[in-house]
């Protein structure tokens, strides 16, 4: 018999097959079954998870010998400076050549620049013309070294352009380059501050304060690194700050046995200023070492990556130095 009923169970299943959309019904569509359920989540599927970055570790005897290194060459700047007299600059020169060269050898190496072979042998004729000039200039001239500054890039610049691989880089590497000439001519200027009466006593506080600095801020990571300053790079801010206020210290307590217008006020304010220069240029190489490294460059010669630090620091505390004496003390 003809079933008339527009409501039965068949004609519910024709509906529910007309409508692929909607879910499908049971009997006399009471009770819908069980299907996948086909509301969007408010999640993505195929959400990309992120990696949690690893927290680099702090090598404890890495630390320790890092600083006895800024102690060594903090040493060895400050004998010099007060074992020539005024006609024995050559044999500060020499120190500071070595120096220099050692500076030199660890920049080209850990930054890189294109051209390496070229760029540090114009970069060693740089160094080398620029103490000529500091020990046969006269005392407090800086022009002569801004001159052979100057060159020295220039001079560089053109031996990157040479070779075609290497031109694509000059471009981006520019101010790689100029950092390396500026920190090798910049010991220079200590031989220019010797030549004045209060060169040597302003190169002893400011260096004492960077070196304390230095040493303070790394045996403190080999023993407490926290809180870190940042999770690629091994070191921590209790270290920064204590290295800075016990370098200040320090300067302070050289400043209190000197003659005038050395005193503890000028020589907290020079072993400070010396202290956050060394202290900046450490924590700048540490950045540039994590930068490179999360950007999966090959790493570089262990000991060239670590003299960098102390090396650059001291290269700045010089500068630091020549200003103090300038525009401060004097």
């Amino acid at each position: 018999m003809p079933n008339d009923d527009p409501w039965d169970a068949e004609a519910s299943q024709q509906v529910a097959r007309m409508n692929p959309g909607r879910p499908k019904a049971g009997f006399y569509g009471a009770v819908p079954e069980d299907e996948e359920d086909r509301t969007p989540s408010s999640e993505p599927e195929d959400e990309e998870e992120f990696e949690e970055i690893p927290i680099l570790p702090v090598r404890p005897q890495l630390s320790a010998a890092i600083g006895g290194f800024a102690v060594l060459l903090a040493v060895a700047l400050i004998i010099g400076s007060h074992v020539t007299g005024p006609g024995a600059r050559v044999s500060y020169a020499i120190v500071l050549f070595g120096v220099q060269l050692l500076g030199l050898l660890a920049w080209t190496m850990a930054l890189q620049p294109p051209a390496a072979g070229a760029t540090a042998a114009v970069v060693a004729v740089a160094a080398l013309a620029a103490d000529y000039l500091a020990v046969t200039g006269e005392p407090g001239a800086l022009l002569p070294l801004f001159w052979v500054v100057l060159g020295g890039f220039t001079a560089a610049m053109i031996a990157q352009v040479i070779r075609a691989e290497d031109r694509q880089r000059a471009k981006d590497s520019w101010r790689t380059t100029l950092l390396i000439v500026s920190g090798a001519a910049a010991y220079a200027v200590l031989i220019t501050l010797v030549k004045e009466p209060l060169g040597a006593p302003a190169i002893l506080i400011c260096c004492t304060g960077a070196g304390v600095a230095l040493l303070i801020a790394r045996l403190t990571d080999a023993v407490f690194p926290k809180p870190r300053i940042a999770a690629q790079v091994p070191r921590g801010a209790t270290g920064v700050v204590l290295g800075a206020m016990l370098g200040t210290l320090a300067s302070a307590v050289l400043g209190s046995y000197m003659v005038l217008p050395f005193d503890p006020t000028k020589g907290a304010v020079l072993g400070l200023v010396a202290a956050v220069a060394a202290q900046l240029v450490d924590l700048a190489v540490n950045f540039g070492e994590a930068g490179r490294r999360l950007a999966g460059e090959a790493p570089t010669f262990w000991l060239a990556r670590h003299m960098q630090g102390p090396l650059g620091g001291f290269a700045l505390t010089a500068v630091a130095t020549y200003l103090s004496v300038h525009w401060y003390l004097t």
